[in-house]
């Protein structure tokens, strides 16, 4: 049974990866992609962006790195026909890449660290002199919601960023990376706006909005003690039935912070 369930994560994420393209989730990336660089994505999931930046810079290297096998397995029976394309499965603080890059690309993966420099400084060093890096990521404590959301939901969201909190992951990092860049020694830093907004009436509205059901359906929150299944259950139901019947828009605050060395 526990096979199966992880089978059953496995598929869903799939499929949120699959919906991805760069001109929708990371669009700022689009006019750094050059023929002949050589290219890092961290956090690349199931490869579905690294896939399609290999196909932009043509004759240069493309490789992706995830910490979770299954993804990587996945990436790597979709895309086995792109020859300038490799997907590694292994951790940020342990991974030795094969070469320098010209570019890393990192999207919504450096909110989940506990150790931002410590990253930060590896990234440094497996850029090539004058290479670059860009990080895209969220300031989860300025979510917009339109109207507000349950009141039960806007307890869970609270009580989530505790929990990130006390992990020691940065809720605000899309807005704090900058002077972590500038403290690591990059240069030319760069904040550019990649604020995401869902709309009803858009493609996939009800599923983007539902990120936070997503997250609601995991029970780690109550099982460390941060909040009750009652409250957990309650969010869920209130905040889907406000999807259906009231929910306008939301919006993700993000930034994609570069620097070079």
């Amino acid at each position: 049974m526990k096979e199966k369930l992880i089978d059953r994560k496995d598929q869903q994420a799939n499929k949120i990866f699959e919906r991805r393209t760069l001109a929708n989730d990371y669009r700022t990336i689009l006019p750094l992609l050059k023929p002949g660089l050589t290219i890092l994505d961290v956090g690349c999931g199931t490869g579905t962006l690294t896939n399609e930046a290999a196909s932009l810079i043509k004759e240069g290297i493309a490789i992706g790195l995830d910490n979770t096998q299954s993804f990587i397995d996945i990436g790597n029976q979709h895309y086995a026909n792109t020859a300038n394309l490799s997907l590694v499965c292994d951790n940020i603080f342990s991974y030795e890449p094969p070469h320098q890059f010209d570019l890393i690309m990192t999207a919504r993966t450096v909110q989940w660290l506990s150790d931002i420099p410590e990253a930060l400084k590896r990234f440094r060093s497996w850029l090539k002199p004058g290479g670059q890096l860009s990080i895209l990521d969220y300031n989860h404590t300025a979510i917009e919601w339109n109207p507000a959301p349950p009141t039960s939901m806007l307890e869970f969201y609270q009580t989530f960023l505790k929990w990130r909190a006390d992990a020691g992951m940065n809720n605000r990092v899309a807005d704090e990376i900058s002077a972590m860049l500038e403290q690591q020694g990059f240069t030319a830093i760069e904040t550019i706006n990649a604020d995401q907004t869902y709309t009803r009436g858009d493609d996939h509205f009800q599923t983007n909005l539902g990120i936070w059901i997503k997250v609601a359906q995991s029970r780690q929150m109550v099982i460390e003690g941060y909040l009750t299944d009652e409250l957990r259950l309650k969010a869920i139901e209130e905040y889907n039935s406000w999807i259906e019947t009231e929910a306008l828009s939301m919006t993700l605050k993000m930034n994609d912070v570069r620097g070079k060395i």
